[in-house]
């Protein structure tokens, strides 16, 4: 059984980069291929979960969820797992890409118009990938003629892996929707790393990335969209945090309960097959 912790009362896989890579290619080798999906989870997860009840639904559900943050990282460590490192939907998506090379076949889900072909041709030229299409979803609910026309895509794509940027809360309600619609092995959704392996969004250098300030530098080059996630939400989860650990209060194990004042209920899905 993977060893695991909880915070907040949401699981997090007690996982280094090598061990996610090992499970990810096990899970689309295994000839029953049941679907399965990743959450990459950082702090702003964990926040998210104590107001939204789907998405907390959404994390119970994920096969894998994986510590993306330093913060998460200190409180394996606190709680006794051995972790030395994040896992980044970025680097997780290089290193799957880098290991497997031509194994298997991949598709991506999302982004803003362009990103995923860019991010294909990088990936592709990079590592030898086989890309087996991309889709780029409207902002907006799809028609039905748009939904069985993404459906046949796919279908003729027939991916072992399909990469989901939709952002969080969005892409891990997504794929709890869609895990037994879809014949694909395994789904990860990486948010931000379409942009940041696409070459469109600057990484922090990575000295701030080790000490857990990677947030500050996005916070700068982005003021306008992400304030309330770091100055907001994200503050209050840690505070939270800081009383679980301290044993003031309880991990919090219903939704909706935590952060803010009351549970925001939509999904917020911007594409359905």
């Amino acid at each position: 059984m993977q060893p695991s912790f909880q915070v907040l009362g949401v699981r997090v896989d007690a996982v280094q980069m090598s061990d996610a890579v090992a499970r990810l290619r096990s899970w689309i080798d295994d000839r029953q291929r049941v679907p399965r999906f990743v959450a990459v989870t950082g702090m702003h997860g964990i926040a998210e979960s104590q107001q939204n009840s789907n998405f907390r639904k959404a994390l119970t559900a994920a096969d894998l969820i994986v510590p993306d943050g330093m913060p998460l990282v200190w409180l394996g460590r606190l709680k006794g797992h051995p972790l030395r490192e994040r896992v980044t939907g970025s680097e997780l998506m290089h290193a799957f890409c880098q290991e497997s090379g031509k194994a298997y076949r991949h598709f991506f889900y999302g982004g803003a118009p362009e990103v995923a072909e860019q991010l294909a041709r990088v990936l592709q030229e990079k590592h030898g990938i086989v890309v087996a299409g991309t889709y780029t979803p409207p902002f907006r609910p799809l028609t039905e003629a748009e939904r069985k026309e993404f459906a046949a895509v796919l279908e003729k794509a027939s991916p072992d892996v399909l990469w989901v940027g939709l952002s969080t809360p969005k892409q891990e309600n997504w794929m709890y929707e869609h895990r037994h619609r879809l014949n694909i092995p395994v789904m990860l959704g990486v948010g931000a790393a379409f942009d940041m392996n696409s070459g469109n969004l600057r990484r922090a250098p990575k000295w701030m990335q080790k000490f857990g300030l990677e947030w500050f530098f996005r916070l700068a080059f982005e003021p306008r969209r992400l304030w309330k996630r770091y100055l907001v939400t994200i503050p209050k989860a840690v505070w939270l945090v800081c009383l679980e650990l301290l044993h003031f209060s309880s991990p919090r194990s219903g939704p909706g309960q935590g952060v803010g004042s009351a549970a925001a209920n939509s999904t917020g899905e911007s594409s359905i097959p």
